[in-house]
């Protein structure tokens, strides 16, 4: 089975521009992330999709100087670049990992797609965010590639194109669907946010980083627990954003999310 993982990343964000670029232990925030997905086992072939944009000629640079594969296409569709991705490697499945999560834990993409691997006959789709029980910013979501082309196919509300794959959770009688919970049983979904959209998740990120990494370059996300644990301090900096997620401004747009709606609300 051949695995393609898609980091998708733009510089033009919105709340924090050029995140991906922004220095960690002197490398970009972007290769820091992608050190931790070639982590994994699984992951297979790693591609950064941006946008066509003159912006991001510099994640272009950046990818080939790094000797990272690089894809281009539209700024906003990212349904369209995942697919052609996949189309152009000939993959059998996508992995979707968003390029705002540098604390990825390699193990918790490895559960993911074991179980999409050792069940792909059964699924078109498995992810760890329906509902979320991982600490923010340790998103996976595996695609079949059939799946993913019947999306490209039949999505068409500009959320579902921007997102990628509200098309399939929002279907399940047209998709095959299932979701990995924390094993440990918990959720900290909406307790720990480790994932990038203002300055100060970029501050956290970069404690996190340079407390744990220098021991352990690929530090996991029971050691980051701890360290947050000894030194709370850390988890203050970005606390004020808890419970931030895309998906607030189309809930009106959303069917199957009520537990989403639920977090919202109680916000």
């Amino acid at each position: 089975m051949k695995i393609v993982t898609v980091i998708q990343a733009r510089m033009s964000s919105t709340r924090l521009p050029g995140k991906v670029m922004l220095p960690i232990l002197g490398k970009p925030l972007l290769i820091r992330m992608v050190e931790r997905v070639a982590a994994s086992e699984l992951a297979g072939e790693i591609v950064i999709a941006t946008s066509t944009n003159k912006d991001d000629d510099e994640i272009e640079k950046l990818c080939m100087q790094e000797k990272i594969k690089c894809f281009r296409g539209h700024l906003t569709d990212l349904l369209d670049r995942h697919y052609q991705v996949g189309k152009l490697l000939d993959a059998d499945a996508i992995v979707k990992i968003p390029s705002d999560c540098p604390l990825i834990d390699p193990k918790v993409i490895d559960r993911v797609l074991r179980f999409y691997i050792n069940n792909s006959d059964k699924y078109d789709f498995v992810s760890n965010l329906h509902p979320a029980t991982y600490p923010d910013g340790n998103d996976v979501e595996v695609i079949s590639f059939e799946a993913l082309e019947q999306t490209w196919q039949e999505a068409d509300k500009n959320f579902e194109r921007e997102h990628t794959t509200p098309f399939i959770w929002e279907n399940p009688d047209k998709f095959r669907i299932t979701n990995i919970e924390w094993e440990t049983g918990l959720d900290y979904s909406t307790s720990h946010r480790w994932t990038i959209d203002f300055e100060e998740d970029y501050q956290l990120i970069k404690n996190i980083y340079e407390e744990l990494y220098p021991n352990n370059s690929i530090f996991s996300l029971d050691e980051i627990l701890d360290l947050l644990k000894r030194k709370p301090e850390i988890a203050e900096i970005n606390r004020k954003y808890l419970g931030n997620y895309w998906y607030e401004d189309h809930l009106n747009e959303l069917k199957h999310i009520d537990e989403y709606k639920n977090k919202i609300s109680l916000k």
